[in-house]
């Protein structure tokens, strides 16, 4: 049940219960076992176990009231007017050189050899590590990636958006390592693989990540949380309510990183204190100013690829942005 009063007008929060969904990670997990609590409204957790299951049920039924969300899909639902909007809460950071493997026996030796070939995509085109891996390719590797074909095994949260016409989906009843491996395909971006006749396309990925973060300052976004429109507009405060306590369980976090506070850390986790090592700054940090160039970049990427059609201003995409 929701109680509220009014005051000039305006509806004012008073004990909010909203539908939210956020994976188990470092620096929500406070806010998830209530260590951390939003101080007018209540944050009620709901499990799905596959989370890009509730990105597209975000995007296609509004299912949550706040949802982690993946960054592309949050611009190409923007786009097509999906009534919701994001906070500059950013979830999930990574390096995605190690996301494109290949086939050892296929004759790529060099990012450049994709070209003219065919290359599979984890899901859809959208998918925010396939267009950070593809950046990369691009930028690091100059690949023109109009000249590869790109087949995907999925299609995209945001229905309405349609792909430019070198993105093609895989036949019914295959999958990517299937093909790549009778060299259908002859790379994958966004799949693991164990078969000994495949490999990181990128060598040391891990370490190219770090050295593309020291010599440009890649440090690419993956995630962040959006909120109902329909709650934005109706409670003016509520953003200011949900970002706070997303930046407190998140400083709660960092915290335990700087002062190796975690025993038995995440992959993760050794990759945020190693940021944190290199950078001397926080290694997830909130709000747009911050991260407006990672942002502008990836917008960039997203009109380039053919993902959004023009660029959208950043006060577009988070009206919300405190100091």
């Amino acid at each position: 049940m929701v109680y509220c009063f009014y005051h000039d007008s305006v509806q004012v929060m008073e004990d909010l219960r909203l539908r939210t969904v956020t994976r188990t990670q470092g620096n929500n997990e406070s806010l998830k076992d209530g260590t951390v609590t939003p101080r007018r409204v209540r944050l009620e957790f709901e499990e799905v176990p596959v989370l890009v299951q509730a990105f597209r049920r975000m995007v296609r039924g509004l299912e949550f009231d706040v949802c982690e969300m993946a960054l592309t899909t949050y611009l190409c639902a923007k786009e097509h007017g999906t009534p919701f909007t994001a906070l500059p809460a950013f979830l999930v950071r990574g390096f995605h050189h190690g996301a494109i493997i290949h086939n050892t026996s296929s004759g790529i030796r060099h990012p450049k050899d994709l070209e003219g070939r065919k290359v599979g995509v984890n899901r859809g085109y959208t998918v925010t590590t396939g267009v950070w891996a593809r950046a990369i390719l691009q930028e690091e590797y100059g690949v023109d990636l109009a000249k590869v074909t790109w087949v995907l095994s999925g299609d995209e949260h945001v229905a309405e958006y349609r792909p430019p016409g070198n993105v093609v989906p895989m036949d019914p009843g295959r999958n990517l390592e299937e093909l790549l491996a009778a060299g259908e395909l002859v790379a994958l971006i966004g799949v693991k693989s164990d078969r000994p006749d495949t490999a990181p396309l990128i060598p040391d990925a891990g370490e190219a990540g770090f050295a593309a973060l020291r010599q440009r300052g890649l440090y690419p976004i993956n995630h962040l949380v959006v909120v109902k429109d329909e709650l934005l507009d109706t409670y003016p405060d509520l953003a200011a309510e949900i970002f706070d306590a997303f930046v407190q369980a998140k400083d709660v976090y960092v915290d335990r990183l700087s002062s190796n506070g975690i025993s038995d850390p995440t992959p993760t986790d050794l990759m945020y204190q190693r940021v944190l090592a290199e950078t001397g700054d926080d290694p997830l940090p909130y709000g747009v100013a911050a991260n407006r160039p990672m942002l502008d970049e990836l917008v960039g990427h997203a009109v380039t690829q053919g993902i959004l059609e023009r660029p959208i201003p950043l006060e577009t995409l988070f009206p919300f942005q405190p100091e």
